[in-house]
């Protein structure tokens, strides 16, 4: 077992490495441009959204029950569409300081996850595909496989989901390659 005292540095490492790549794969390179659309007649749709005073949440529409989702009311509400959920945020210009934040602080989540998982199951002085092994599927497990449910449940589109699991592989290889590299090694005694 390898102490999580150990794998500080690549803890915070490969953090910086993941923030850093997002930052790259998100603001200088162009496949994620497309991602968002702007709303058919914003304004009228921004006017009606304020006018009903929505607060910060997730909402559906149609919206009904579990056990009033086969009514005829209901079923024809899903017919006639659109069917979606809207992520309502607080008003105000985007908080991106705050947002980085927590992003940076989510890599360095996943990060002390990954040192723990491969600190308990690779010993210390084992080679680098062993530990990139350990440590790349865990960080895929946060990175990429956490961006599914919204292609799933969220209605977003699945181009848009595929674009995220391939950030999420990138960041999961760099999460890896870190852990392998910094992965402390065996100190033979000096016998006197």
């Amino acid at each position: 077992m390898v102490p999580l005292s150990a794998l500080w540095l690549p803890i915070v490492l490969s953090a910086v490495i993941v923030f850093v790549a997002s930052s790259i794969l998100h603001m200088v390179l162009t496949y994620h441009r497309n991602d968002y659309q702007k709303l058919p007649d914003e304004e009228a749709v921004m006017s009606a959204l304020r006018a009903a005073g929505l607060r910060r949440g997730l909402y559906v529409f149609p919206y009904c029950l579990p056990k009033d989702m086969k009514s005829p009311a209901a079923l024809e509400k899903y017919k006639q569409g659109p069917v979606g959920t809207i992520a309502v945020m607080p008003p105000g210009p985007p908080a991106m300081p705050k947002f980085l934040g927590l992003w940076f602080g989510y890599c360095l989540l996943v990060s002390f996850f990954v040192a723990y998982l491969t600190g308990h199951t690779v010993p210390t002085g084992m080679h680098y595909p062993a530990v990139f092994r350990v440590a790349g599927t865990a960080a895929f497990l946060a990175y990429g496989l956490g961006v599914l449910p919204n292609g799933i449940w969220k209605g977003q589109t699945w181009g848009m989901t595929l674009k995220e699991l391939i950030d999420g592989l990138v960041y999961a290889l760099l999460t890896a390659g870190t852990f392998g590299w910094l992965w402390p090694k065996v100190v033979e005694s000096v016998a006197r």
